[in-house]
């Protein structure tokens, strides 16, 4: 099979260009051939280049030409679009219908609904937005970038593009990272015959960790919306009783500096290589993850249990169903430190059942988020597609 993968990377890189790559390695191991035709948001830096972006995020013309000419010249069975905001735009569906290709749009965020794409406002989870014509909330709060201006040119793609029915009528298939995304979107308003459900997966195996660290492990974007004020304040109250390693970087990385200097056990090690990541993984006793949006899938929570460590978790959105409690990992309230660090206590104090779990995690990657499990279930959705 050839597909034509479609995305638009990001300045930091994150888990959907993770997987972008890891999906094309996949393919192109069992034989496919696959072409990537991808932009990157470093090219938005001048303020001409940020003012174009505002119009082009809309519709861009030469972005559905370049695709056009892509088809052409690579002949795809399938595009597979990732991420076409802002640079790509929704005009590459428009491309393909034009050259009669079958879409398939995994969806990565909540973009085509909430102006940040996180459905999080005000360190809440905010709908306001849902079900309206035009995104006005977004607006008045400024939720995309802190901009009236670059939330009023999202809300404008939505509720164009919702008018046109280019959500509906020109992508075959969509692919939602776990159920609790799939019945968000259809809330919001996609048909809920075209969403099939894949996870992602993890590339490659790290092998099962001993977890003799004594440390907890914390891995991601540093940003608001991922609850590290919950994980701070935690071990705050924690004191030296385990170890906190942050892996990441982001807006809230001076934060988190100036924490590793105050709080007894907290190190922030900054970025880290795949292998280095990996080491630290299996020798972690366990994964926080404190989000406090819902989250579309948490890739990190399935590349701990591929080395065989549990995760505690907020319990919202798609978090509450990749933990099994009690199995391969703990929930605890979202936002609420004092519920997470009695959490923590609880790993602390039940070796035997963390072992336990630490099998059960393990059992949990090799059942569902192998590659070789998500390769057959990609290739089903193109044949879906196709058909």
């Amino acid at each position: 099979m050839r597909i034509l993968q479609l995305h638009n990377f990001y300045k930091m890189a994150g888990g959907e260009d993770v997987v972008v790559r890891a999906e094309k390695n996949l393919l192109e191991a069992h034989g496919n051939a696959v072409a990537l035709l991808d932009v990157d948001n470093d090219a938005i830096a001048s303020k001409f280049s940020q003012a174009m972006t505002a119009v082009t995020a809309i519709y861009s013309h030469a972005s559905k030409e370049r695709v056009l000419q892509e088809i052409n010249r690579f002949g795809p069975d399938i595009v597979h679009v990732h991420n076409f905001f802002p640079l790509l735009s929704p005009s590459v569906y428009d491309a393909c219908r034009e050259a009669r290709v079958p879409v398939v749009q995994t969806l990565h965020n909540f973009r085509l609904f909430c102006a940040n794409s996180f459905f999080y406002r005000d360190g809440k989870v905010c709908e306001d937005c849902m079900g309206k014509f035009f995104p006005t909330p977004a607006v008045v709060h400024t939720c995309y970038r802190d901009s009236r201006i670059g939330s009023a040119v999202v809300g404008t793609m939505q509720t164009v593009h919702r008018i046109r029915g280019t959500w509906r009528d020109r992508v075959d298939c969509y692919i939602a990272l776990t159920d609790f995304a799939r019945n968000k979107f259809i809330e919001a308003g996609l048909p809920a015959n075209k969403i099939t459900v894949k996870p992602n997966f993890v590339s490659v195996d790290p092998g099962c960790g001993e977890g003799q660290g004594d440390y907890a492990l914390f891995v991601g974007r540093l940003s608001p919306e991922k609850g590290l004020d919950t994980l701070l304040a935690a071990w705050e109250t924690l004191g030296d009783r385990i170890g906190l390693k942050i892996i990441g970087d982001g807006p809230l990385a001076p934060t988190v500096e100036e924490a590793a200097t105050r709080i007894p056990g907290v190190e922030w090690m900054g970025r880290q290589s795949q292998d280095q990541l990996q080491s630290l993984m299996k020798n972690a006793q366990v994964l926080i993850f404190p989000s406090v949006w819902y989250e579309t899938f948490g890739l990190v929570v399935i590349e701990a249990y591929a080395a065989g460590v549990p995760v505690i978790a907020s319990n919202l959105g798609t978090m509450s169903l990749l933990i099994d409690p009690g199995r391969t990992g703990l929930l605890f309230r979202a936002g609420d430190p004092q519920d997470l660090q009695e959490r923590i206590e609880w790993i602390l104090s039940h070796p035997l059942e963390v072992k336990k779990m630490r099998q059960e995690a393990r059992k949990e990657f090799e059942s569902k988020y192998t590659a070789d499990l998500n390769y057959q279930q990609l290739l089903n959705i193109y044949e879906l597609a196709l058909a």
